[in-house]
């Protein structure tokens, strides 16, 4: 292809063909013609950056971004655009792989030139530059789309986990409820085959008195409740009883002393109808309340789920109650915790004052920080999440004791796209993603690192801030 060729063949490019005839010639004089043929790479993610201006002439050009979930198809170039390095770009790693998917054909004007291009050709450099401004309107428009599912990924996986045990809690004890049911209703026919006197049914009220009382207070550890059904089933052994009812009655607040007074009461096929009685309705009242408990626990979860997504969030700042949202964060984020045995407190000043903000941007902040404060700390480790006032700004503070931050790394934390996690775990997006939500609610983020300990401070406004205030 000739000189002149090139300069026909940009006079009808689409993104630069209307520029003057000296900046079309300029270029043509200036770029070397590349071909790359189907599946050539032109940058591989994470690698050096384009070498050049690319005027895509013909062919097609995709580039494919892994932000964790497999290759995805994120921009794409065919003859007429133009991509590689464009003028005022601070592209320093690319962030996926750009792929010739057919024979392409383009102009390449090495980046050392241009400097040079955007002196010589004015006209061609301001369309270049809206051009750049397009690109990253469009990578971060996907990379918050990207970012949102990844969170909404690690939303459904907590949340699936923590509904999980209440919901084989409920099916379970209602599974025990049916069987208790029966032998509470077979119980109560033998009991009321016994005629009692006033005295024997005020010792058969303390039983039932105890199965209304709450739970014993605390929780036995294995070797106090083996020992405390150790000590009914040498009771009812005693007595010439079931011992198969000590498993029952251990687990209520029943004492040795109040089955000594029902003894006193009654005795014989009495005794043990009475007991079977107090043990079944023991049963059925602590199913009960289990379930109770699980249902309770499932509907708790709920309200934090919709309290972090903030489903009803309007278009304007609002006050903020950073005590329960942060609660609501890390409620969601628990289940990840005690999978990595990672310990996760949450301390908040009883006078901490409301906070200014957008509610969902703000629970997206703080699940992002804690979240990378879990994948930084050690197993068995500690993240502590803290809110305190600091004159009349709310600081927000998520410190983990993992290995620290380099200080190179500090400075490019924030830069899209750069990333220290293992491939397919980090998308370089997360801090990003952080950095743009504060500048939009009117805040600003810290850090400080050594090893051991990396604190990451999130100073907002509050509402006694009059700059702050919606």
């Amino acid at each position: 292809m000739t000189p002149d060729d090139i300069i026909e063949r940009l006079s009808t490019h689409t993104t630069l063909g209307g520029v003057p005839r000296t900046e079309l010639e300029w270029l043509g004089a200036s770029g070397v013609l590349r071909t790359y043929e189907e599946g050539a790479v032109l940058t591989r993610a994470g690698g050096a950056p384009p070498d050049g201006l690319y005027i895509v002439l013909s062919g097609h050009i995709v580039i494919y971004v892994d932000r964790g979930a497999g290759l995805k198809r994120v921009m794409e170039w065919r003859g007429g655009d133009v991509t590689g390095m464009l003028p005022y770009s601070r592209m320093t790693t690319p962030p996926g792989d750009t792929v010739a998917i057919e024979r392409t054909v383009v102009l390449a004007i090495e980046s050392a030139r241009l400097l040079q291009m955007i002196r010589e050709c004015h006209v061609a450099t301001g369309i270049l530059v809206h051009t750049l401004i397009d690109r990253a309107r469009h990578f971060t428009s996907s990379d918050l789309h990207d970012e949102k599912m990844a969170s909404l990924g690690r939303l459904s996986a907590g949340l699936a986990h923590e509904l999980n045990n209440p919901a084989a809690a409920i099916e379970r004890s209602a599974a025990l409820l049916e069987d208790r049911l029966d032998d509470a209703e077979r119980a109560t026919l033998a009991l009321g085959a016994v005629r009692l006197s006033e005295q024997q049914l005020a010792a058969i009220e303390t039983v039932r008195a105890s199965c209304l009382a709450s739970r014993l207070q605390g929780v036995l550890s294995p070797i106090q409740q083996a020992e405390r059904e150790e000590a009914i089933s040498d009771w009812l052994a005693d007595h010439g009883l079931d011992e198969r009812l000590a498993g029952q009655l251990s687990e209520t607040s029943v004492t040795i002393e109040a089955l000594d007074a029902i003894a006193q009461a009654v005795s014989g096929p009495c005794l043990d109808a009475t007991l079977r009685w107090a043990a079944s309705g023991c049963s059925v009242r602590g199913l009960a309340s289990e379930i109770q408990d699980a249902a309770m626990r499932i509907s708790g979860l709920v309200t934090a789920v919709k309290g972090f997504t903030h489903m009803d969030q309007g278009s304007s700042a609002e006050p903020v109650d950073l005590a329960q949202n942060l609660a609501n964060t890390v409620t969601i984020l628990r289940a990840k915790a005690r999978e990595q045995s990672i310990a996760i407190t949450l301390t908040v000043d009883p006078d901490l004052p409301v906070a200014i903000g957008f509610v969902g941007e703000l629970n997206q902040v703080f699940s992002n920080l804690v979240d990378n404060a879990l994948d930084a700390a050690p197993r068995n480790g500690h993240v502590e999440v803290t809110a305190t006032r600091d004159k009349q700004r709310v600081v927000v503070r998520v410190i983990d004791d993992g290995p620290g931050i380099p200080p190179d790394v500090q400075s490019r934390m924030f830069d899209l796209f750069f990333t220290t996690k293992p491939v397919g775990k980090g998308t370089g997006i997360g801090l990003d993603l952080v950095r743009r939500l504060l500048i939009h609610n009117n805040a600003t983020i810290e850090v400080d690192s050594i090893p051991g300990r990396t604190e990451f401070r999130v100073l907002l406004p509050s509402a006694d801030d009059v700059g702050g205030r919606p």
